[in-house]
């Protein structure tokens, strides 16, 4: 039996969403997080990082977001429906399947980050935490945002999805775009549209009802 270790609020929607398009059975396991938000040491039973998502299948237990869904996609997705066989398509998928998490989300963490800091130092020196915070998202993080948001409006004014037809590279890149398109309200109207389009899948909204987020 496949089982899925799910933490709300996190990246393993993406897993449910991909179980969901190939028609699998599986199971969820759900993890509240802890007050400090932080996972609970549960997870650690399953994992030694206590991350999710996690998933487990027999004997084999699977981290990491795009690793799991490599693993979903070659085991399980036998008629090839979720990754492009033509070499330029595939080409784009190995990229985008990357740059999610490897060049885009480090900056909306970050973002995240620096938001939150000054609530969490003393209180006398929260003025010099956030004048701080302010000018590291001004002076680096802002400017580094702003180049992927122009370089993803541009993509997605040329093409419907990440990789030629839907793949398993869109739920990949579902997570960090969201975000980015919840965190400019809208303002770039190509990344809220492709957003939009993945969203209306019927995988995905069983998905988002399953996840219980």
């Amino acid at each position: 039996m496949i089982t899925l270790h799910h933490l709300d609020q996190s990246r393993s929607l993406r897993i449910i969403w991909a179980l969901e398009e190939l028609g699998l059975e599986y199971e969820i396991k759900h993890y509240k997080r802890l007050p400090t938000f932080a996972a609970p040491p549960e997870l650690k039973a399953v994992h030694p990082l206590g991350k999710s998502p996690v998933l487990t299948d027999g004997d084999l237990t699977i981290a990491e977001s795009a690793v799991i869904l490599d693993y979903l996609q070659t085991t399980y997705d036998t008629q090839n429906q979720f990754k492009p066989q033509k070499s330029q398509d595939l080409m784009q998928y190995n990229y985008w399947m990357h740059y999610a998490e490897g060049s885009l989300m480090p900056y909306l963490v970050m973002t995240l980050v620096m938001t939150n800091m000054p609530k969490h130092v003393p209180f006398l020196i929260r003025p010099i935490a956030k004048k701080i915070s302010e000018g590291v998202r001004g002076g680096f993080i802002n400017p580094r945002l702003k180049e992927h948001s122009a370089f993803l409006e541009d993509y997605f004014s040329q093409h419907d999805y990440a990789a030629g037809e839907f793949s398993f590279a869109d739920i990949q890149m579902s997570f960090p775009v969201i975000a980015m398109q919840q965190r400019t309200q809208n303002k770039m109207p190509q990344i809220a549209a492709y957003a939009e389009r993945i969203q209306q899948r019927p995988a995905y909204q069983r998905a988002k009802a399953k996840s219980g987020d």
